[in-house]
């Protein structure tokens, strides 16, 4: 509708238009991504630097806790997204991608909210490495398995080299967090706390990103809006309770919700911009978009949460040792003939 939407819109429909062809745009994008980059290379060194050695090794020998997140994120995510869009009975192309979403591996910020809520970072970062690997196989296995009745699983365009790259992205950085943990602990510890800082503030900065990035306007159905709700809450409350389920222990069962919940919503958007025509993507980008804020948005409910319970936790245990010392002082007093006060009565 060339009376409604700008020359250099691509994709049009009455007064929602996505404008691509900004030039400010493209060179926000270009520096955006540089800096963003960068930052998580460093969010990934420091996060290493929480790794110990015997303890990552372990989980890779003794994969369990691996194996339960396998799980939860090849098994219980594609079901969930399958499951979703049957209920919801919504546009097969638009299945399409809360499918993909739930195909996808785990994503790098789970790693820094494990570190927040306390959670078992050597299990996190295997994790989130072993999903990205076996993402390459797992994914279009998935997507052959649920997809074949809204579409051809081979239309489905799955950037291995975008998979790839995510993986050396995180392995590089964490390997040499890891390295420095084990010579120089003590300043393994100041490169943590800055970069779990600065992992906070990367975080709002991927969300705020894609509303600079995106200015068009979307005419979209409130039921991508509600699965967009639905589906990152039930990652992370299944992926907790299986991991229960499973004997794990609270911080693991923590770190298993997160890594279940978190998905890597840039993979998810690449897929599929590279899969679908502009006409198709007008029904479908803005999902990743939503599962995005709402992921961010759940974990640092959950991250409150516990905040909040582990302070009143640790007040309660506190409490409780001084009322274990001021009772343990009486009889010691009496065997020893020692005075007792009044107050000690």
């Amino acid at each position: 509708n060339s009376t409604a939407c700008p020359a250099n819109a691509t994709i049009c429909d009455g007064t929602s238009c996505l404008l691509t062809g900004d030039n400010f745009n493209q060179t926000l994008s270009v520096v955006l991504s540089t800096v963003l980059t960068i930052m998580l290379a460093l969010v990934m060194f420091s996060m290493g630097c929480n790794v110990e050695i015997k303890n990552f090794l372990g989980h890779i020998k003794r994969p369990w806790g691996i194996f339960v997140g396998f799980l939860c994120q090849f098994g219980i995510m594609p079901l969930t997204a399958f499951l979703l869009s049957l209920a919801f009975n919504i546009l097969p192309i638009q299945a399409v991608v809360v499918l993909i979403m739930g195909c996808c591996p785990g994503g790098t910020a789970s790693n820094v909210i494990a570190y927040w809520v306390d959670g078992d970072m050597d299990l996190s970062i295997s994790m989130t490495t072993c999903s990205t690997l076996l993402a390459m196989g797992m994914m279009p296995l998935c997507l052959f398995i649920y997809t074949k009745m809204w579409t051809d699983a081979d239309a489905i365009v799955l950037p291995y080299n975008s998979i790839g790259l995510s993986l050396v992205a995180l392995v590089i950085p964490v390997s040499f967090g890891i390295f420095i943990n084990h010579k120089w602990p003590s300043k393994a510890k100041i490169i943590l706390k800055v970069g779990s800082i600065v992992g906070a503030v990367l975080i709002v900065l991927i969300a705020v990103v894609g509303g600079i990035l995106y200015k068009g306007s979307w005419v979209i159905t409130p039921k991508l809006w509600i699965i967009g709700t639905i589906f990152p809450a039930a990652g992370y409350t299944l992926g907790f309770f299986l991991a229960r389920l499973a004997g794990l222990s609270w911080n693991r069962c923590r770190t298993v919700s997160l890594e279940t919940g978190m998905q890597n919503t840039q993979l998810c958007s690449t897929i599929v911009q590279l899969s679908f025509t502009p006409e198709q993507l007008e029904l479908m980008f803005t999902f990743p978009l939503i599962y995005s804020i709402f992921q961010l948005l759940f974990a640092l409910l959950i991250l409150g949460g516990y905040r909040l319970y582990r302070r009143h936790h640790v007040k309660t245990k506190t409490d409780v040792e001084k009322t274990t010392q001021k009772e343990d002082s009486k009889p010691s007093a009496k065997i020893n003939g020692g005075f007792v006060s009044d107050e000690m009565k």
